[in-house]
């Protein structure tokens, strides 16, 4: 039977989830793993709430569906969790990620206390620092590949060069690199 690992990210418009995502599925295929990533939104604009789905498997991945039960899930907004249950089904060993500057333990209050691990890391003030910009989700790669093992950080930078690279100029590209490293570094986890 295949193995199947499911990541659900939780964003707005404009804040690079979807792109997360598929940076994120990028460097599981070249590590050889069947991938799958999809955005879902509406014709909302700029800063409307969002998500974005990942599966990789040792196997075909043949669901088409969102993502109900993540092993992961990326917030890379906090206010969203005001008004959604972002940590609806997340497995009970399952890990949640967070963009703030709270510590786990705060976060793990304010989402009801889920049996998962909570990991928390300022995303928004390491891309401000690094990039310039308020767009956290190259940082959040980095936290991820720090606290779970669908993600390596060699796997994250290589992916964010892939994607990025005919997008972005080398300098953007370098810095959005340093905001990997760093929450890589900071991420703190309950």
């Amino acid at each position: 039977m295949a193995t199947l690992t499911e990541v659900r990210w939780h964003g707005r418009g404009g804040q690079g989830a979807k792109t997360a995502s598929y940076i994120m599925a990028v460097a599981a295929a070249e590590a050889g793993w069947q991938v799958q990533a999809f955005p879902e939104y509406g014709a909302e604009r700029r800063g409307a709430p969002m998500r974005s789905y990942v599966r990789i498997s040792d196997g075909p991945i043949r669901l088409r569906s969102g993502v109900t039960s993540p092993e992961i899930i990326v917030v890379l907004d906090p206010s969203l969790i005001g008004t959604e249950d972002v940590a609806a089904g997340v497995a009970t060993d399952g890990i949640i990620i967070v963009n703030t500057s709270q510590s786990p333990t705060q976060m793990g209050e304010q989402l009801g206390d889920p049996q998962a691990t909570i990991c928390t890391v300022d995303a928004t003030q390491i891309a401000l620092d690094t990039i310039g910009r308020n767009i956290p989700n190259t940082p959040m790669l980095g936290a991820l590949a720090k606290v779970s093992d669908v993600l390596t950080l060699e796997g994250a930078n290589a992916a964010v060069k892939k994607q990025l690279g005919n997008k972005l100029s080398p300098a953007v590209i370098e810095s959005n690199l340093q905001a990997v490293q760093r929450a890589y570094e900071e991420v703190q986890t309950q």
